[in-house]
């Protein structure tokens, strides 16, 4: 049994029964040959109206799940009901993509050879996923790996995170209660000698990853010849300030994009880069605003940052601040534990670059304001890493902005947004050792499909 564990009081709040391997073979051979029957897979019409069903399904229970993943992942509440408005968004985005997946016609006469044919592509399901999830947004991730499947039609296999199940069953058992038959989808927690096995099956013709990076490149190095793969890791998101940037919004934005979720999110605002002259003056105001943040029960609606996901988590970020602060940082507010579950937001100010909060994802409720002389070599402490996902930078000069989007190493940049942003049908990816391939349920279906082309000789 998998024990669920509220983040918070540490209170156990319920049990999962494990899958085994014997249970999973059965299901990736199903998963296999419910695949190859071509003639029986669900149409696109009666996967349209399941995902329909779903969504009025999850609308009805809004608040149960915004509670749920409260208690089990320790997301403020306000954040969770958040979290579930997005999720309906991306089963309904789930089928506005459907009508988007399509062919083309391959022109034939372009040399004489090709005369006289006629040539389209069609994308068809690429075969069974297995999808692993991470804990922070444990609906919506969810509904990120499982929808695109879903809706092209691949059966799916998802293993939640081990601290998050709770959300990930009860999509799954949404999707049943809409109609879809089960052996399409299948709730799948599972220790992680079985979880590897369950990846690298031959059977497998996707696999969907969000988590650490050194379990995300481990598992693609063990893939099967012929399966197809997305990695979602995290990074140390850099923030460039230029000396003209509106003072006001940009410390809200920063506060938002930095402490949402305590942190605990793979693109939070880490690495914050000011002109010289600006810097300690925007560290203050910062911790001054990140002192007024209320940090306790996720379940009530006043709290700002909850718990992090697990009490070795509140010990390592205890760590890593006492390194910096001996290593020379200021800590300009915060840098406490407030209890075995809890960490207070800290501000530090010109961290070395070389320890860990400035060189590490932090993935805790902690943000570095950094010093520089030019823009050029903000460009070049923010790229100094081996990881790359979204950044952003905030000026109120077009030309800066410009420069800002062709220098960062980053998927995307945010022009006076935080690092944080962002809506379901845009891609989102890491670079370099941040990820592989590109999230965003539009493009997840894509790759979920394979182009099949047909050319008729008339």
């Amino acid at each position: 049994m998998l024990e669920v564990i509220n983040p918070f009081d540490l209170q156990s709040i319920d049990a999962v029964p494990l899958v085994n391997w014997e249970t999973i073979d059965k299901w990736l051979t199903s998963a296999t040959n419910l695949h190859s029957d071509r003639r029986n897979r669900l149409p696109s019409y009666k996967r349209i109206e399941i995902l329909k069903n779903a969504a009025n399904l999850m609308t009805e229970q809004t608040e149960y799940l915004a509670h749920q993943i409260a208690v089990e992942g320790g997301k403020p509440i306000v954040d969770a009901r958040i979290e579930v408005a997005r999720a309906i968004d991306g089963v309904e985005l789930g089928i506005t993509e459907l009508s988007h997946l399509k062919g083309t016609e391959i022109p034939m006469d372009l040399t004489k050879a090709g005369s006289g044919r006629i040539a389209f592509t069609m994308r068809e399901p690429i075969g069974p996923v297995v999808a692993v999830s991470a804990f922070n947004h444990p609906l919506n991730l969810i509904v990120h790996q499982v929808v695109p499947a879903v809706a092209v039609g691949c059966p799916v296999l998802v293993k939640p995170a081990d601290d998050t199940p709770l959300s990930c069953r009860s999509f799954v058992k949404i999707l049943y209660e809409a109609g879809l038959p089960e052996e399409w989808c299948r709730f799948t927690p599972c220790d992680i000698p079985t979880a590897e096995k369950m990846v690298t099956d031959k059977r497998v013709a996707f696999f969907s990853f969000i988590g650490s990076a050194n379990v995300g490149w481990m598992l693609r190095s063990k893939l099967a010849a012929g399966t197809r793969c997305a990695l979602e890791h995290g990074g140390a998101a850099p923030v460039i300030l230029d000396t003209n940037a509106d003072r006001e919004p940009m410390i809200s934005s920063i506060l938002k994009g930095g402490f949402y979720h305590s942190g605990q999110v793979c693109v939070s605002t880490q690495r914050i880069f000011a002109s010289k002259s600006q810097s300690m003056e925007i560290a203050e105001e910062l911790a001054a605003e990140a002192s007024k943040l209320i940090v306790g029960d996720a379940t009530l609606t006043e709290t700002d940052c909850g718990p992090l996901i697990r009490t070795r988590e509140v010990s390592r970020i205890a760590d890593w601040v006492c390194e910096a602060k001996k290593s020379g940082a200021s800590v300009l507010c915060g840098g406490d534990k407030l209890s075995d579950t809890m960490y207070a937001p800290t501000v530090l100010f010109n961290p070395p670059h070389d320890i860990r909060v400035s060189n590490a994802e932090i993935f805790g409720p902690i943000i570095c304001v950094y010093s520089y002389e030019t823009l050029t070599e903000a460009f070049e402490q923010a790229n100094a890493h081996p990881f790359a996902f979204q950044s952003s930078v905030f000026t109120g000069d077009l030309g800066v902005a410009m420069d800002a989007i062709q220098q960062l190493n980053a998927s995307a940049v945010m022009v006076n947004d935080h690092t944080a942003f962002r809506v379901d049908w845009m891609p989102f990816s890491g670079q370099r050792q941040s990820g592989y391939n590109t999230g965003g349920i539009g493009y997840t279906m894509h790759d979920m499909t394979q182009e099949k082309m047909a050319v008729i000789k008339l």
